[in-house]
């Protein structure tokens, strides 16, 4: 029996759109459930400021809400930016042996988490076009992979 050697990171072969949308639809489950916890986080902001009496008829103006929106991106954007810096995977991505790194098989940095987290979110919103850049003959990135400079890649079976 030969034993097969193991690539380095920089070797490994980039993830194709199934492994890629079979690993976000992993994420959505969790991204779920942190909606709800911010979402049960501002009840209780809401609960501490106005009393439990009547509180369904507090609606807050346009500055708050448009404050807890961009506090529920920022927190979705968190979740996948200290996944990354910690280990280049989110749980989805865990379950289907991915990686996100620069080609050159370090750990994306901190500016492209952070670039990659609105462009990867651009990607999907614009009909999936990002995404379906990797489907080119010539391609094997997405759109998002290009402008942050970094790559999603297929681990190998322990």
């Amino acid at each position: 029996m030969t034993i097969k050697p193991r690539l380095e990171f920089h070797q490994l072969p980039s993830a194709g759109l199934f492994r890629r949308l079979a690993a976000l639809v992993y994420d959505a489950f969790l991204l779920f459930a942190i909606s709800l916890g911010y979402g049960a986080i501002l009840l209780v902001i809401k609960m501490i400021a106005f009393g439990a009496e009547g509180l369904e008829d507090v609606q807050p103006n346009d500055f708050l809400q448009w404050l807890a929106f961009f506090g529920w991106i920022t927190c979705l954007m968190g979740y996948y930016f200290i996944c990354w810096r910690k280990q280049g995977q989110t749980l989805g991505m865990k379950a289907w042996r991915l990686r996100l790194q620069q080609p050159d098989g370090n750990l994306a940095t901190q500016q492209q988490c952070l670039k990659r987290c609105p462009l990867a979110f651009l990607s999907l919103t614009a009909a999936g076009l990002g995404y379906f850049y990797c489907l080119l003959p010539a391609q094997k990135s997405c759109a998002h992979d290009i402008f942050t400079h970094t790559k999603v890649v297929v681990l190998e079976k322990e």
